[in-house]
């Protein structure tokens, strides 16, 4: 959609990562937290039979919120590298249309250089010349224009 704008999602992109990390920040040292509880060493205490249902849940769902932020980490890193596909695809779209253009111009600027030049030629000093100078940039840049048209350029 060319209504989109771009740089509006590569901010709101930006933010997201940003808040991901931060939010990455709080949960994977939770996760060591309660896993330490879970499984106590000599130093820790070790947690009652009765809240061990409790923690190994609480455990679980630390990893799920791991995991969770991941995925969403490599969702958003997606999206950014889709945005930038996207715009390589329109300015590929754009040079292309800018080399076909040039080279539209570039055949006139010839066919005018060659028959400007002070040597002799078909019709030289006469209206013929002109004619057939005239015909040649006219020919030849609608030719080029219908080419690169049909190519899609």
């Amino acid at each position: 959609d060319d209504s989109i704008d771009t740089q509006q999602v590569q901010l709101r992109v930006y933010r997201l990562r940003k808040e991901l990390v931060q939010f990455r920040r709080i949960v994977l040292p939770m996760r060591e937290i309660i896993s330490t509880i879970c499984r106590p060493s000599r130093e820790a205490v070790a947690v009652p039979r009765v809240l061990e249902p409790y923690f190994n849940d609480l455990y679980d769902h630390s990893m799920r919120v791991s995991e969770w932020s991941d995925s969403l980490r490599d969702l958003v890193a997606t999206i950014f590298e889709t945005n930038l596909s996207i715009q390589d695809a329109k300015l590929n779209i754009v040079m292309k249309k800018l080399a076909g253009w040039a080279a539209i111009i570039a055949v006139p600027t010839f066919v005018t250089g060659w028959f400007g030049q002070n040597v002799p030629f078909l019709g030289d000093g006469r209206p013929l010349g002109l004619w057939i100078s005239a015909v040649l940039v006219v020919a030849s840049s609608v030719l080029l224009y219908l080419v690169f048209r049909r190519e899609d350029w």
